[in-house]
């Protein structure tokens, strides 16, 4: 484990281009552990290649990716996660005929080393079963452990998404666009819950909407065109005129 200041989490000097095309030209980045990170940017800024680079889905043209200090560039995303770093998507990824408690037992055992378990009742791995009753409070599902998660409002599967990343117990954790597609209300219930379930935990938020960052996040980081424009306190960001003008520009266009 780190002791406290230390950095979880390091870009230097990144790059990934497709073919001919640079996408991420040159981001270095630093993710101090316990803090809570927004990346924000407008559409086509490179936020979800970046992601993909740094959770093992993409290998980089160049340059490296740091993990509690370790090289993690091109590393399997499931090694990466072993690791300590986990991750939602943008796009709700679940078993959506299984129910709720199936799908966080589902991740919970693979954290606890029970992906083989083929003869053992499930309900004998007293453990597993006590953590998946604790995160089904935290995400205030318990009243809907039995239903199928693709049964679920859209809001409650976003939920049930992260707290399966949780379930790994990672000591970082990275939100692709969590309030993606959300009404005004759906988003503001899931902020609320993101900010209560990671309490003490580092967090590297990805997000198009800027209110939804500062309203969570402790640092924000602007990526525009593959490269980081600001970086600092969100109320010193939100004052930025290169990040207004990026986001009016996009607005205009």
């Amino acid at each position: 484990m780190n002791r406290a200041g230390e950095p979880v989490l390091e870009l230097r000097d990144l790059h990934k281009a497709f073919a001919e095309t640079p996408i991420i030209r040159g981001v270095t980045l630093v993710v101090w552990q316990g803090q809570r990170h927004g990346l924000i940017g407008p559409n086509g800024a490179g936020k979800s290649t970046l992601f993909n680079l740094i959770s093992g889905q993409f290998a980089p043209t160049s340059g490296d990716i740091l993990l509690n200090g370790q090289s993690i560039a091109g590393v399997p995303p499931f090694l990466i996660n072993r690791r300590g770093l986990s991750r939602s998507f943008q796009i709700t990824n679940l078993f959506p005929r299984m129910s709720v408690a199936e799908n966080l037992r589902i991740a919970v055992m693979g954290h606890h080393g029970h992906r083989f378990t083929l003869f053992r009742p499930v309900a004998n791995l007293r453990r597993v079963s006590s953590r998946v009753d604790e995160h089904l409070e935290k995400l205030r599902l318990q009243h809907r452990r039995n239903d199928m998660a693709g049964d679920l409002a859209y809001s409650e599967q976003r939920a049930l998404e992260i707290g399966m990343a949780l379930a790994t117990d990672p000591e970082i954790l990275l939100l692709d666009e969590p309030t993606s597609g959300m009404s005004r209300d759906e988003s503001a219930y899931v902020v609320e819950l993101i900010r209560e379930v990671t309490e003490g935990k580092t967090l590297l938020v990805v997000e198009h909407d800027m209110s939804v960052v500062f309203d969570l996040c402790d640092h924000t980081s602007v990526l525009v065109y593959g490269q980081i424009l600001a970086s600092g306190a969100p109320e010193t960001v939100r004052a930025d005129r290169r990040v207004q003008e990026a986001y009016l520009g996009e607005e205009a266009a």
